[in-house]
């Protein structure tokens, strides 16, 4: 395509066209995965990004597969270009997408950088000021607030980067993130973060939007394997109550702020007062997700109706995904055995071989 063409439809059906978002951490297993998806691969990018063609956009969401992508969007649009050379983008790309997308009403319009990770700022500044001019040529959209989104209505998502624009209009929930690209990152090295747990448990409660609501401001939480202290001080700074459980010693920086109590105690020898009720259960503890879970499931005594259970479950090497798929199921029986009903399942940014189940404590009849 000459640099001055109009935009063109993607080369493949747009109802098959899917762009999706792959950890490092699984990428011993991608071949599997398009195997098990019937997925022929078109475009990889930079970082983290592909362009799969598949041959049902359902059984693709509904593929056991789906927990391992990190976000997926279809493609009902795309331009293959490369915007940086190409004279009058930002105007061609508003104006095309508004004869598009214009009659679809979407509820918001978000638009994301292909590459987020790179160190060249020019991108992500494409990116905002494309989403600018949109937010010009369309209609006024109801949300404008990656937050205030409702998960199960359709969103207009743009992906630009050095090999183009895709857009696809669909909702966060299919997508697997609020976010154009999936779900908010939290950098780690901010001044204040212990650790990078702090990031991990922040992006945990921002997937937890696509679901139900996170809980208020001084809820309980009950934090099994808390030391150095991450995630003991992002709940804090989010005004939460904290009864905190390690033998591990916790950083100066956690240390007596308001709302915590620490509890120098293995956590296989710990066990809640008859009176000590919680609203969250948090358990990001090492070793064994079957020793871990047993733990979870044995303090789940003192959560309250419909509390949350947010379980980060470490894995092996991953080498196979029958393997993480079996000890993932696993896990899951034994909390729905002891009345914890999953709710979501996802690797987070922050992530490494692990993901984080979201568990909520049934309703007894």
């Amino acid at each position: 395509m000459s640099p001055d063409s109009e935009p063109s439809s993607v080369s493949v059906p747009s109802e098959h066209a899917v762009l999706v978002r792959i950890s490092a951490a699984f990428e011993s297993v991608v071949e599997e995965m398009k195997t098990r998806l019937g997925a022929v691969e078109t475009k990889k990018f930079p970082g983290a990004f592909r362009l799969w063609k598949v041959p049902s956009l359902e059984a693709f969401r509904d593929s056991p597969v789906a927990p391992f992508i990190r976000w997926a969007l279809p493609i009902q649009h795309s331009w293959p270009c490369n915007p940086a050379k190409m004279d009058g983008f930002i105007e061609k790309a508003a104006q095309t997408m508004v004869r598009k997308f214009g009659s679809t009403s979407p509820q918001a319009l978000f638009v994301g950088a292909l590459n987020p990770s790179s160190p060249d700022p020019y991108y992500k500044l494409l990116a905002s000021n494309l989403r600018g001019r949109l937010k010009q040529v369309f209609e006024p959209f109801p949300i404008n607030d990656v937050e205030e989104q409702d998960p199960n209505r359709k969103t207009l998502f743009c992906m630009v980067g050095r090999e183009g624009l895709f857009c696809g209009l669909a909702t966060p929930t299919w997508c697997n993130g609020l976010y154009p690209g999936g779900t908010k990152f939290v950098p780690h090295d901010a001044e204040d973060m212990v650790s990078r747990a702090g990031a991990k448990i922040a992006e945990a409660l921002h997937h937890l939007r696509l679901f139900r609501s996170p809980p208020k401001e001084q809820s309980r939480w009950l934090e099994l394997g808390a030391a150095p202290g991450g995630m003991t001080k992002e709940l804090l700074r989010r005004h939460y109550r904290v009864t905190a459980v390690d033998t591990g010693k916790m950083d100066p920086r956690v240390v007596g702020l308001p709302g915590l109590i620490v509890v120098k105690k293995n956590v296989a020898e710990f066990t809640p007062m008859p009176d000590w009720n919680y609203e969250a259960v948090l358990c990001d503890l090492n070793g064994s997700p079957f020793d871990a879970i047993a733990h979870v499931v044995r303090v789940s005594k003192a959560l309250v109706r419909k509390g949350l259970v947010i379980f980060t479950l470490k894995l092996p090497k991953v080498e196979s995904l029958d393997e993480v798929i079996s000890i993932m199921s696993s896990v899951e029986a034994d909390a729905e055995r002891a009345g914890l009903h999953l709710i979501s399942r996802t690797h987070l940014p922050s992530n490494r071989n692990e993901m984080t189940l979201f568990f909520e404590k049934k309703v007894e009849r």
